[in-house]
């Protein structure tokens, strides 16, 4: 495989709107110890590419700041969800061929590959896969075995790993039932899937027009989300847990609509990062509130014997050329699709 010395890659130059997007000639990097260079099938798009875009995480609209609150080095090469082949493997690896196929895990594990508190994340504190090439530590690279194309692959990494912990922190068991909101988006999709996956049962929250997507992924009911009166609409299923990636007003309504000593886990606020909830409801329903963010390294490997086991299908909505990042952001911003949208570099034979 002939490696070029540079690579075209789409930066984010600074916060704001998408034109802070700029397609650039970049040098390849060489793979260092312990690293792989992986050279990008496709890319999955996800809410906190928008995010970091936006500087959403800062609390101060003065001071704009990535999701780890800290000073973002702009240019950044953003993307996670990197599929691809092994294009070069650095020193000390010896676990990756050449031109094997392979997904990422977007992690960083900074301490305990198992405790995803201390983390750092591909496309924001190191280059991601919105490029021809990306370089990352050989521990975050998995083979897959699938016949599923790149951009099908590239449906899975972050949404399902965020999806997956979700359930682990909650600990979600056979026969309960899962209150799982903004069903149709990545986090949501998958959510279905893989509580089925446990012998679970999901109830899902949709958009009008999106209901039978949902049911195909198992939801044994379907709610459209602007229905007057969730609790109402609820009433017939006892629940035993809330999967929440949507925030907003509508989150102190969760409170009411699990049962007595159930759980709410929530990893997102598109709605909305400010709730209001009533604490004597938590308290005297004896509730648990758990908050979520992507996953571990057992869970990804979890995820990736799913799909090569083909236990869990991709749910692909559209596929970008890399040039095109700022329309597939506008896209997933308009939030008229089920399932992911996903970038793929094009390459000329070689």
């Amino acid at each position: 495989m002939t490696i070029p010395a540079t690579m075209k890659a789409m930066q984010l130059t600074g916060f704001g709107d998408v034109e802070r997007l700029q397609l650039a000639e970049v040098p390849v990097l060489e793979p260092t110890s312990g690293e792989v260079l992986v050279r990008v099938g496709a890319c999955g798009l996800n809410n906190t590419d928008l995010n970091l875009r936006k500087g959403w995480y800062s609390a101060d609209e003065d001071n704009l700041t990535g999701w780890q609150q800290g000073g973002t080095p702009f240019p950044i090469i953003q993307g996670a969800d990197v599929v691809g082949k092994v294009a070069a493997v650095g020193a000390d690896v010896d676990s990756m061929q050449v031109g094997q196929r392979v997904m990422v895990n977007p992690t960083l594990y900074n301490a305990d590959p198992e405790n995803p508190q201390d983390i750092d994340f591909i496309g924001s504190e190191r280059p991601g896969g919105f490029a021809e090439y990306v370089a990352v530590p050989a521990s975050n690279v998995y083979p897959v075995e699938s016949s599923l194309t790149d951009a099908e692959l590239a449906t899975f990494a972050t949404s399902y790993l965020t999806a997956e912990h979700m359930l682990q922190r909650a600990g979600i068991t056979a026969g309960e039932t899962v209150l799982v909101t903004g069903a149709s988006g990545g986090v949501g999709s998958a959510l279905l899937q893989l509580i089925r996956a446990r012998g679970a049962s999901a109830i899902a929250v949709v958009g009008r027009g999106k209901e039978d997507f949902a049911r195909d992924l198992g939801a044994i009911a379907v709610i459209p989300r602007d229905v007057d009166d969730l609790e109402t609409a609820t009433a017939n299923h006892t629940i035993d847990a809330a999967a929440d990636v949507v925030g907003g007003a509508g989150f102190s309504t969760l409170m009411q609509i699990v049962r007595t000593g159930g759980r709410i886990v929530t990893c997102g606020a598109i709605a909305g990062p400010h709730v209001q909830i009533d604490l004597r409801i938590l308290y005297l329903r004896h509730l648990k509130l758990i908050g979520s963010t992507l996953g571990t390294a057992s869970e990804f490997g979890t995820l990736v014997g799913y799909i090569n086991a083909g236990k869990i299908k991709p749910l692909l909505a559209a596929t970008y050329p890399l040039d095109q990042l700022r329309e597939a952001q506008q896209a997933f911003e308009a939030k008229q699709f089920f399932g992911k949208i996903v970038i793929a570099p094009t390459y000329s034979a070689n």
